[in-house]
């Protein structure tokens, strides 16, 4: 708040963060840095000046690649990283229709800023982009980085440039990425105040068109700042920049410079965990899954390591109960297929807004798998798995205990599905007659009855083949 007599203090686990992010995105590290005075005057900074970074940032020339669907086959795209700088937050301006209050709580918290290039070309490029750097935060453990909490924002400035058309790269008049980066950038607007990855989108792709129609139309892109209005799905003028303006940077007299050995790089590099690209391929390669079923466990770290000690656990279980020494690599794949499936329908719809790490979540690793075993060995049904796994949710406790105590052992004597089959029979002559007719779902159709008499306990198969032995004896 710019009280008289008060000095900055460098927050040095900021610093370790914004290293670690710089390792983390190809950076150049900076082994010798300093701080600036960064001189404006604005409501939000009584002071009338920010310590930031300019000349010497912390992290410099990195770069993130993305993947993203251009007809139907994943691209990968480089965006390069110009700096990574930490300064000190703002304050919070709140305008209401009476006028317009400060909130202080914020100011002076460590702000990491990171500037692109002018790589990015469209609004989904940007999301998915600011999506994969949140990602990659939350790995390091830097921030939640949460944009509805304000840990997270993003400001985007879009210039356009006009590309002519004519014979391209490829001789058909197609323009290639070369032809964009020559071209010179039109005049920049920027875009504050976006509080979601969705808007971030939205409004460069408004933006986009709004300024093409402009320029299409024989007008001026003029230098300004632009707001969202979400309900709208617009973007209004909010100041306009007549000229670049001179913040005066100089270096921060309180603030002794940094110096960097290459241990203390060393030690924070040894500290990076594996992140999500790399996830990403780990997972595909070890567990034969889906894109989409990576994605999920690579967005949900927590999830995705269940899942991981949930396998681990699995293998032991089958070992044992089929008693075998290994288990294959075909017989792997179908356990983790097995085990990914329950987890991102069954377990994900009873979990809700819960994480796997909640206090309240009682299902183990080994339980769970203990579980899946019981379904690859085909002891229960897709029914009674539901059952069992609701009971496990609810209050825990072993699947093979929760089966004995509730009675859900399947039911796979002959004669007594036979007798039961007899039953069905008898009751639904209509199915039985389509059946006999060579109507194959009539079938399907008994044996769901005979499910339905047992509360799902008879052994699908079983009971298909009791009902066949029955029809056919008639």
């Amino acid at each position: 708040m710019g009280h008289p007599g008060t000095l900055p203090v460098v927050n040095k686990e900021a610093v370790r963060k914004v290293i670690k992010a710089g390792l983390s995105l190809h950076c150049q590290i900076q082994k010798r840095f300093y701080f600036e005075r960064k001189n404006y005057f604005y409501p939000d900074l009584p002071k009338g000046y920010q310590i930031s970074q300019y000349a010497l940032p912390i992290n410099k020339n990195g770069y993130l690649e993305i993947f993203v669907e251009e007809q139907k086959e994943a691209v990968k795209k480089r965006i390069r990283i110009e700096r990574i700088h930490l300064e000190e937050d703002v304050a919070k301006l709140i305008h209401t229709k009476d006028g317009s209050l400060i909130d202080f709580n914020r100011a002076g918290i460590p702000l990491m800023e990171l500037v692109t290039k002018p790589d990015i070309h469209s609004g989904r490029d940007a999301r998915i982009f600011a999506q994969e750097l949140q990602l990659i935060f939350r790995y390091l453990n830097i921030s939640s980085a949460d944009m509805e909490k304000g840990e997270m924002r993003v400001e985007v400035n879009i210039s356009l440039a006009r590309i002519e058309t004519g014979k391209g790269a490829d001789g058909r008049g197609n323009t290639g990425a070369n032809q964009r980066k020559s071209a010179p950038l039109g005049t920049k607007v920027e875009i504050k105040n976006l509080n979601s990855l969705r808007a971030v989108e939205k409004a460069i792709d408004y933006e986009i068109k709004r300024q093409s129609k402009v320029l299409n139309d024989g007008g001026k892109i003029i230098q300004e700042t632009r707001g969202w209005d979400d309900s709208k799905q617009i973007t209004f003028s909010q100041r306009k920049k007549e000229e670049s303006f001179d913040y005066r940077y100089f270096p921060e007299p309180d603030l002794l410079p940094f110096s960097l050995e290459d241990g203390d790089i060393l030690k924070i590099a040894a500290e990076i965990p594996e992140l999500p690209q790399e996830r990403r391929e780990r997972f595909k390669r070890e567990y034969f899954l889906s894109d989409r079923e990576v994605e999920v466990f690579v967005n949900q770290k927590d999830l995705g390591e269940y899942f991981e000690k949930v396998v681990s656990e699995l293998k032991n279980w089958v070992k044992a109960k089929e008693n075998k020494e290994e288990v294959s690599p075909n017989e792997f794949r179908k356990l983790s297929k097995l085990a990914a499936n329950y987890i991102l329908t069954d377990l994900q719809a009873l979990l809700v807004k819960t994480s796997v790490r909640g206090e309240d979540f009682l299902i183990t690793p080994e339980n769970f798998a203990e579980f899946i075993s019981l379904i690859y060995t085909g002891e229960i049904s897709s029914k009674i798995a539901k059952t069992v796994l609701k009971e496990m949710f609810e209050r825990g406790g072993d699947p093979s205990h929760i089966i004995k105590e509730k009675g859900l052992s399947l039911m796979t004597d002959g004669t007594e599905l036979v007798k039961l089959a007899e039953i069905v029979i008898q009751e639904n002559p209509k199915p039985v007659e389509d059946y006999k007719k060579g109507k194959e779902p009539a079938l399907q159709f008994l044996v769901g009855k005979m499910m339905a008499k047992t509360k799902g306990t008879a052994d699908p198969l079983k009971a298909k083949e009791a009902l066949k032995k029955v029809l056919n004896q008639n």
